[in-house]
């Protein structure tokens, strides 16, 4: 074999080696999910325990976007809380929630960002998958696992989560007084619900 075809036979490996490697990048790509969360759909109810019973209050999901990857497990997107929508059926005590645990005139969003997923999403019916990711609020973040059961149906997912935040130990004031004791943490029930969509296939 002269210079020249061995050069020729060098170069069209090289073309396939390289075309080898792009092939996972779009098949990677293809095989994102994306769910986009509907705020009038999703609810956010927190229970704080207390001497004299549970004190309970929602939040409203101001917007929620989750990208998540099933074969190599990578997620992102933002998921946006609004603090200051935040009450209880006491306005006396909602004051004083925003005023001085909360600080929601400083810090009126709490975000939720995902990093990792866990479990198989089914194409229909229950799935259970976690997630990992970070959680902010009041400007401090804090690394959190969601653990979800989620429903399939078509382009509609449904999924419910259950968490306790250690809110004292996170800086947050106890709003305790003299007459009201609370517990130093609290549970947090969220139902999101939210639309599936896929990208198209590369071409």
């Amino acid at each position: 074999m002269n210079s020249h075809a061995r050069r020729l036979r060098k170069t069209h490996a090289l073309t396939v080696f390289c075309f080898v490697l792009a092939l996972p990048l779009p098949a990677l790509r293809a095989q994102e999910t994306v769910l986009e969360l509907d705020p009038a759909e999703t609810h956010i109810q927190f229970t704080l325990n207390g001497v004299l019973g549970a004190v309970q209050g929602t939040f409203k999901l101001k917007a929620g976007t989750i990208r998540f990857n099933p074969a190599t497990g990578s997620a992102g997107g933002l998921v946006v809380v609004d603090v200051t929508s935040g009450q209880t059926d006491n306005s006396d005590r909602d004051r004083k929630m925003h005023k001085d645990v909360l600080e929601s005139r400083k810090y009126p969003e709490a975000t939720f960002t995902p990093t990792r997923v866990f479990g198989r999403l089914e194409a229909q019916g229950d799935s259970a998958i976690e997630l990992d990711g970070t959680f902010k609020l009041r400007g401090i973040e804090h690394e959190i696992s969601l653990a979800a059961a989620a429903r399939r149906d078509g382009s509609r997912l449904t999924a419910t989560t259950h968490l306790v935040i250690p809110y004292v130990d996170w800086g947050l004031k106890n709003p305790s007084n003299w007459f009201i004791h609370v517990g130093n943490t609290v549970g947090i029930d969220i139902k999101a619900v939210g639309r599936i969509t896929l990208p198209p296939a590369p071409q």
